[in-house]
């Protein structure tokens, strides 16, 4: 087995949630230099790279995926030998309500970033170029709804949404890239992640910053669209792994092993909130609870077969949800100068 850690590793979308989440750790765990591109978009937050930016092994640039020119110059300035790509649009509702975005970012923005890669790969001694690897980063929605009864993926794509749709058609042109021009490459999928430093667009970090801000917690529909729950760190960790160890053109799960409906997350956030910080009025923060019109497309579930990450990386998740919801709630009611300015701005977070 594959057993090689990259030396030099460019990640892109890299001050996002789960971008800043891998940085932290491999540059923590790891003798590895990162650089981290990002374009700093609504969701990009640097203060999440904080405890690593002065880091000798670190280095953070502003920009596009899309600028082909000005990837090359940090490939090739860096000698990077591993691409993780993260950068994305990534909220649904977000690309309900504006699609083009997501259609440039997730599907040009990555076609352009692989002429960059490519380009740069071509250009590297054999030992290097087997050695390398371009790693997308992408989720379990690309392959639509799963059947109640279904264990696993059946690896046929049926996305339901602009961005589902918009991270397939991403996806699909890695793998072009891969099989026509032999670029060594990896595809992940994930579960839904969440812990600390998550964007408040979405449902947990959503439910808790409108529960301690006294606002309504928005439920679509009857609360029974269920998601597997993955902690970021747990995702981190694979991805790290998978850059080790992964085949070239190998494709690795990262699956929670248990499915809940969000209505029953909700209530827990509300439980372990109701003990750690008691509203003034007595009242349990369950009494926000509304539910509104299911969104357009929703997905009733997912699943993901981590069996082979188990086997070739060695990856399980480590992190039972109760006990990382916890400590992600236990993480927002101490850093609300993280979270309290992004809600504070409407321009760039409209739906919380």
């Amino acid at each position: 087995m594959r057993d090689l850690e990259p030396r030099r590793v460019l990640v892109t979308g890299g001050a996002g949630f789960i971008g800043s989440a891998f940085c932290r750790r491999f540059v923590s765990s790891s003798q590895s230099r990162v650089v981290v591109a990002d374009k700093l978009t609504y969701a990009g937050n640097l203060l999440s790279l904080a405890s690593i930016s002065s880091h000798p092994r670190y280095r953070f640039e502003r920009m596009d995926i899309a600028e082909a020119d000005a990837i090359a110059v940090i490939l090739r300035e860096e000698a990077i030998d591993a691409v993780v790509h993260l950068a994305a649009e990534t909220h649904v509702d977000r690309s309900i309500a504006a699609p083009a975005e997501f259609i440039e970012t997730n599907i040009v923005g990555t076609f352009r970033l692989l002429q960059a890669v490519l380009a740069y790969w071509r250009e590297l001694g054999q030992t290097a170029r087997d050695a390398f690897r371009f790693h997308y980063v992408s989720t379990d929605e690309v392959f639509g709804e799963a059947g109640r009864d279904e264990k696993q993926v059946s690896g046929n794509y049926f996305p339901s949404s602009p961005y589902s749709a918009s991270k397939a058609a991403g996806e699909h042109l890695v793998r072009a890239w891969h099989r026509t021009y032999g670029l060594p490459i990896i595809v992940s999928h994930a579960s839904n992640n969440y812990g600390p430093y998550q964007y408040p667009d979405k449902l947990i970090p959503l439910t808790i910053t409108n529960a301690l801000q006294g606002r309504s917690i928005p439920v679509y529909g009857d609360g029974r669209n269920e998601r597997s729950w993955l902690h970021v760190d747990d995702h981190a960790r694979g991805l790290q792994l998978a850059l080790a160890r992964g085949r070239n053109g190998g494709t690795y799960h990262f699956g929670a092993a248990m499915a809940q409906a969000n209505i029953v997350v909700v209530r827990a956030i509300c439980a372990v909130l109701d003990r750690m910080n008691p509203r003034g009025n007595g009242r349990s923060y369950e009494d926000l609870i509304t539910f509104v019109p299911d969104r357009p497309g929703h997905d009733l579930r997912y699943r993901l077969d981590p069996r082979r990450s188990e086997e070739e990386l060695g990856w399980s998740p480590a992190v039972p949800f109760a006990e990382g919801l916890e400590e992600t709630i236990f993480w927002f009611l101490e850093n609300k100068s993280w979270w309290l300015p992004l809600r504070a701005d409407t321009r760039t977070c409209p739906i919380c």
